[in-house]
């Protein structure tokens, strides 16, 4: 991909289905690019509770989002990069299909700040407030701003620096980047100079969906007449608490996106305040590629036969859910144009597709025909793919024991794939227990840790990971020498040819790569899968032959963070939560973003411990988040 992108010298959006995969491709492309503007972007939720209603119970249940500000910053980036330099790579999640705001709206909110125009420090600030930031005099965080006598501060909510302009004589005389947490004034790491030579300083929002106050008053006549309309359809069909519903909550959302230009879910109002027609298809990242480079630029489809269905899939679940708030009276027939793209729409917006993947699917091979396909079966490096062993299931554990221990002992890592999240606990568990160093790896795990995970992995913190299917594609880790599936033959999608062969992928990385399957039966899926790496491994050994390679394990250095986390990995919770550390939690003696965080950590564990019914430690965990929420 980093061939193509640079052959060609044109920006590039690279999709992929799992944020674990993502992060690793952000990291690798932002040290073959270290000049590109290469930015992250993925759903920034680490918990989210759609808005929903169960009719059978009459429940609705209320959106409920908690929001990782570190991965908000790098979507934020990513649009911000897009619309300003000619350089952009993208790596995202197939959240980059959903709604996102028009790229022209999101483009004409801006703050621009020249050198030597007048200082009305009063006119920023209305200014940044409709962008959404927020007046901060004391915590100088993303998205706030301060006045401070002759200087005014921002800190752009999708930057890791801030900026100081300063009122010399009633006119803005500086612009310097300055350090968030002390205020310095930072110096220009090629000369060494203090950097203050910034002529324009140009601010984008805070937030990707914006109501701009003079086209909400257009429209709110719109929505006004679509809410009479539906209001009497609902009352006609009898359905009289819906209709009553329906106008409150309108009501109510109108009332603040007037005042203060923003509600919870104002994005269900997105077709009104975008100027789309009913059943347009939505802003989207794509949009934003378009408007910055036309249809020149590239879209990679990684792991095709895993994201293609997922894009195809995102649709269809978005609407059944809508069409039940919709027929309830929770929300305007509009809430359905606020989506993800159809497939036939992304499929006509993409300018170009390039789909990699090590098991394609009928779908990309088709579209692609006998001359659009290349099979690459060797490696740079000369490897070729592990043998495989299969060993009875019945004694796996003490048997996958010996293996760890022997391989351990010469610094080499093992990955063990099991079926289910709290298998792969409870394994962890049992490891630690009898002195092997080990750690799991799944989706309850916070998007940005799981990177971190990967990296203790490699550095030696502990020998052994276990998980189950975030194991399974495109990890490089050149320190694995064993991968172990257990219950191999139990067929489903996490044991079938295709789910195997990835997995099996991940031991090809080291010169002694090897995989064991543990199965009492071998399936259809194992044969299949057995026999692609045999066709593979036969083919690699003869091209190394024929060309006189010895093969080499993969050499690659531990990269940098997506981010500098805030959390670490301690704040991941064990497979056995020991409640007896909130009674250490003192609220007087912790700082208002300190407690801000750990509240925010104690409500994640709350909800994990209760969707595992755990309900005393649920209940301990309550008690301390309203404890510190009263100081």
């Amino acid at each position: 991909m980093a061939n193509v992108i640079a052959k060609l010298n044109r920006p590039a959006l690279i999709i992929s289905h799992n944020k674990t995969l993502a992060g690793q491709l952000y990291q690798e492309l932002r040290d073959f690019f270290p000049q590109n503007a290469v930015s992250y972007f993925v759903s920034y939720y680490d918990y989210y509770q759609p808005e929903a209603y169960i009719p059978q119970t009459d429940t609705y249940i209320e959106k409920e989002t908690d929001i990782n500000e570190q991965i908000d910053k790098l979507r934020l980036q990513a649009t911000t990069n897009i619309l300003t330099r000619p350089d952009a790579i993208v790596v995202a999640s197939v959240s980059c299909i959903y709604n996102l705001g028009s790229p022209i709206e999101y483009g004409r909110f801006i703050l621009e700040i020249k050198r030597g125009e007048k200082a009305d420090w009063n006119a920023y600030a209305r200014r940044l407030v409709e962008l959404q930031y927020e007046r901060s005099e004391f915590e100088f965080t993303r998205g706030t701003f301060r006045i401070r006598g002759n200087h005014f501060d921002i800190y752009p909510a999708y930057e890791d620096i801030g900026y100081r302009i300063q009122d010399i004589r009633g006119r803005i005389g500086k612009i310097d980047k300055i350090e968030p947490i002390s205020g310095k004034i930072l110096t220009n790491q090629t000369t060494k100079q203090l950097n203050n030579q910034i002529t324009k300083l140009i601010i984008y929002p805070a937030k990707h969906y914006l109501a701009d106050p003079n086209v909400f008053t257009s429209v709110e006549k719109e929505i006004r007449r679509d809410l009479d309309k539906e209001y009497t359809q609902l009352k006609k069909a009898g359905k009289i608490s819906e209709a009553d519903r329906l106008l409150r909550r309108v009501n109510y959302d109108l009332e603040l996106i007037r005042e203060v230009g923003y509600v919870n879910g104002v994005e269900n109002y997105s077709r009104y305040l975008d100027g789309r027609n009913p059943g347009d298809p939505p802003h989207t990242l794509l949009e934003y590629f378009q408007k910055a480079y036309g249809d020149d630029y590239l879209i990679f489809i990684d792991e095709s036969h895993m994201t293609v269905p997922q894009v195809r899939g995102m649709y269809n679940g978005d609407q059944a859910r809508k069409k039940v708030l919709i027929d309830f009276g929770f929300r305007l027939k509009a809430a359905f144009d606020n989506r993800p793209l159809k497939f036939e729409e992304f499929y006509n917006l993409a300018p170009q597709l390039i789909y990699t993947s090590a098991t394609p699917d009928s779908w990309e091979l088709e579209k692609a025909g006998s001359r659009g396909t290349v099979e690459q079966l060797v490696r740079p490096t000369g490897i070729v793919d592990p043998k495989i062993t299969i060993r009875p299931a019945k004694d796996e554990v003490q048997d996958l024991i010996s293996e760890i221990e022997k391989r351990a002992k010469v610094g080499q890592k093992i990955l063990v794939t099991t079926l289910t999240k709290k298998t792969a606990e409870d394994l962890s568990e049992y490891l630690l227990d009898r002195g092997i160093r080990a750690s799991y790896l799944h989706s309850d795990i916070k998007t940005l840790l799981r990177s971190d995970v990967l990296d203790n992995l490699r550095k030696g913190t502990f020998d052994v990971l276990i998980g189950v299917n975030l194991l399974r594609e495109g990890l490089d880790l050149p320190e694995v020498t064993l991968v172990a599936i257990l219950d191999a033959d139990r067929e489903g999608f996490l044991r079938s040819r295709t789910s195997l062969i990835q997995t099996m992928g991940r031991a090809a990385r080291n010169v002694s790569g090897e995989v064991i399957l543990y199965a009492d039966n071998i399936t259809g899926s194992m044969k299949g899968a057995i026999s692609e790496i045999d066709r593979r491994r036969t083919h690699q050994l003869s091209y190394n032959k024929a060309h006189k390679i010895t093969p080499r394990t993969v050499e690659k250095p531990i990269r940098g963070k997506i981010v500098v986390a805030e959390e670490s990995l301690e704040l991941i919770p064990s497979p056995s939560f020991d409640p007896s550390f909130l009674e250490k939690i003192n609220p007087e003696a912790l700082t208002p973003y300190d407690r801000k965080r750990i509240v925010k950590r104690l409500e994640h564990q709350m909800r994990k411990a209760a969707g595992e019914l755990n309900f005393e430690i649920a209940i301990r965990l309550r008690d301390k988040v309203r404890e510190l929420n009263q100081v």
